[in-house]
């Protein structure tokens, strides 16, 4: 007997994919703002960037559009105009723009130099007008070595036709700067040499010798030069000593 009536099927249906569950409010705020924020960093890098490139742009544009091309110098005798040229550091095709005291340092350093003053004239000219020092006088150093120095005492290396220059030299402590001060005192009895030693100062001159013990008492009695002519003469706080 065939039964006609359908049986139903015994088959296991398999469930889908779970739907995944919506993201809480709060963690989608912090997705978005965390996105603005990394958006408007990287605008500010390439803000940053372009500023950049625009600065370099505009140094390289003054380098090479404001060179120097003009130097004036004054003041000078014994140096060079090439020679302060290169103290002050203007090299071929230096830049205007960037000139300054940094650059002319060398003028500072070099002993013949007494002071320098450098104007930047738009655009592109430097004037340079210096002071220089001048042979004053022949220092005898310990060693035995001439050098010529300048009022203040700076050595000038180099300096020529010094022969006729009061010669300055002595023994025991330095006092270079005692005898120059006697050499600037005396000046117009025509110095010769000035001797140092530790007990005193002795000053040849055109007219005569002088002694003292004290710088002081000398310029004050130094005087006797001219009332005691080509005599030696020895100047002490109590009073003046001439001897032949």
């Amino acid at each position: 007997m065939i039964d006609s009536e359908p049986r139903p099927l015994n088959r296991r249906v398999s469930p889908g994919p779970a739907p995944e569950p919506a993201a809480p409010p709060a963690a989608a705020e912090a997705a978005s703002a965390f996105g603005t924020r990394e958006r408007a960093r990287r605008r500010r890098r390439l803000w940053a960037s372009l500023a950049l490139v625009l600065v370099v742009g505009a140094l390289v544009g003054l380098w090479f559009g404001l060179p120097v091309r003009t130097v004036t110098v004054s003041g000078h005798a014994r140096l060079s105009e090439a020679r302060v040229r290169d103290l002050a550091g203007l090299t071929p095709g230096f830049s205007w723009a960037y000139y300054g005291a940094w650059r002319a340092r060398g003028l500072e350093e070099s002993p013949w130099v007494q002071s320098a003053q450098v104007t930047r004239r738009f655009p592109d000219t430097v004037a340079i007008s210096v002071t220089e020092r001048v042979p004053f006088a022949r220092w005898r150093r310990p060693d035995g070595e001439v050098l010529a120095v300048a009022e203040d005492g700076t050595v000038l290396p180099g300096a020529g036709n010094v022969a006729r220059l009061p010669l300055l030299g002595g023994w025991g402590p330095d006092r270079l700067e005692d005898a120059l001060f006697v050499a600037r005192s005396l000046g117009r009895y025509n110095v010769q040499s000035v001797a140092y030693t530790p007990s005193g100062v002795t000053a040849k001159t055109a007219g005569g010798t002088v002694w003292s013990g004290d710088l002081d008492t000398l310029l004050n009695y130094a005087g006797a030069l001219t009332q005691f002519p080509g005599k030696r003469i020895h100047i002490y706080p109590w009073g003046v000593s001439v001897q032949k």
